[in-house]
């Protein structure tokens, strides 16, 4: 298992790890970094973000955070899977991505970022079950364009016995994405193929300018060499423009020094901020 200070990691060591993934075997988890803060015992709310994440933008953290004020989490997983089904690799590579996750964790001790295979949710939740204690509470935490294809049947061979399985050992929190007004989600919950499962499926309106940002538009506005500062988290947005220009890989800075006390299970000693929130100076 990795270590939960994965300071050394480069996109070299990253893509040898992700060698070991086979799509064909037992769905497993792949962890880069383990939170110091995460799941402990009693086990709570695990939060999911599974997203292909080229790259991270600030809708990803703003779902994050929405999510949170109504199933406040014991740990989130920033989850990305090696198999998408329905993207292929373009843009950042799979090594840089993970690698700008990590740097997106490195200052929130409840964020975990793993690698899984498999791109449909439920092998992501059997993967998910066999990495946790038993008793957690697993959220994924969508877009409605992603809940859409969830339920499109050309992904399944028994649509019904998988989805049944996912929503038995895992619930929806589904953030809304423009164009799309919030009635387009209620009439999508109603449909007969939905609505047994839409009591596991809980909508969160993100801000102005969330729902209309994407990955895309970030790359968009890197290739044309325009300021992406509003779009990504803002740790990201330095590494970011420098792999645009060709400087190097989005990877986080090496070794970064920590001054925050830590107590003997690995907790920040800062009570007030939430371990999925990022730490301040």
């Amino acid at each position: 298992m990795v270590s939960s200070s994965p300071q050394d990691l480069d996109s070299s060591t990253i893509a040898r790890m992700l060698a070991s993934l086979r799509p064909d075997g037992a769905p497993h988890l792949l962890f880069l970094r383990r939170a110091p803060a995460g799941i402990g015992s009693p086990p709570g709310t695990l939060l999911c973000l599974s997203a292909s994440f080229n790259p991270m933008t600030a809708a990803h953290a703003g779902l994050i955070r929405e999510a949170s004020r109504i199933a406040p989490p014991q740990e989130v997983l920033l989850l990305l899977a090696t198999t998408n089904v329905d993207k292929t690799v373009a843009g950042l590579s799979l090594e840089d991505r993970l690698a700008l996750l990590l740097r997106f964790a490195d200052s929130r001790p409840g964020v975990s970022v793993a690698a899984v295979a498999q791109g449909r949710f439920v092998d992501k939740m059997q993967a998910i079950h066999r990495s946790y204690p038993a008793g957690i509470r697993l959220i994924f935490l969508l877009g409605f364009d992603t809940l859409v294809r969830l339920f499109d049947p050309k992904y399944y061979t028994d649509r019904g016995a998988s989805l049944s399985a996912l929503f038995g050992g895992s619930e929806c929190v589904v953030g809304n994405r423009a164009p799309e007004p919030p009635e387009a989600v209620d009439a999508f919950l109603a449909r007969p193929e939905v609505s047994p499962f839409a009591g596991r499926i809980r909508l969160v309106q993100l801000p102005p300018g969330l729902a209309e940002q994407s990955a895309t538009l970030v790359r968009a506005r890197l290739a044309r060499g325009e300021p992406i500062t509003d779009l990504v988290p803002p740790e990201l947005g330095e590494p970011l423009e420098a792999w645009a220009k060709g400087k190097g890989g989005a990877g986080r800075p090496h070794n970064p020094q920590r001054t925050e006390p830590l107590d003997r299970r690995g907790r920040t000693a800062r009570k007030r901020r939430q371990p999925w929130q990022a730490r301040t100076s």
